[in-house]
């Protein structure tokens, strides 16, 4: 059997790990399990921009993994950014095995408004589908109203739905998963 691998980094919260478990497998038809993996935030924190780079973050979630790893979804509280961008929601390898996500800016509490944690539970799933499209090929969609629409402001996130398009529906199952 094949699993999508969902894998805590830093302190996040077990509701929301139980959450993506839960509702991942409806949307990929893939089996989902929480795994522990080891990771040095240490190596990946840049003290001048106070956030994690998401790309050397990633490079450490896809090590080793286990045989039965189809693909690696790492669930992240931390703000990340790589260093063309001020900030990201998430980073995934187009085609490969590894996703990350963070909850850092899909609270409404870092925008100053009193926080959601439906809102907030809605935004991670479309993040975390979103990413890992990525990993199963998927581009970024034109479609105003697919999971795969670009996302440059949380508004974009909301204003998107969790599912597929039906184009991109068709790539990602065409491909077999």
């Amino acid at each position: 059997m094949s699993y999508i691998d969902i894998v805590p980094i830093g302190n996040t919260k077990e509701p929301y790990l139980s959450f993506l478990r839960q509702t991942l497998p409806q949307v990929f038809k893939i089996e989902t399990r929480i795994r522990p993996h080891l990771v040095d935030l240490s190596a990946v924190y840049d003290p001048n921009r106070n956030q994690y780079n998401s790309s050397a973050l990633l490079f450490q979630l896809i090590q080793d993994p286990p045989p039965e790893t189809l693909k690696i979804l790492g669930v992240t509280e931390l703000d990340l950014f790589i260093p063309i961008f001020t900030f990201l929601f998430g980073e995934a390898q187009l085609n490969g095995i590894g996703a990350l996500v963070s909850t850092h800016r899909l609270h409404n509490k870092f925008y100053g408004i009193p926080d959601d944690e439906e809102l907030l539970k809605i935004r991670l799933l479309k993040e975390a589908i979103h990413e890992l499209g990525h990993t199963f090929g998927l581009i970024h969609c034109f479609n105003l109203r697919c999971v795969m629409n670009t996302s440059t402001y949380v508004e974009d996130i909301d204003q998107k739905s969790a599912h597929f398009c039906r184009s991109c529906e068709r790539e990602i199952f065409r491909k077999g998963k």
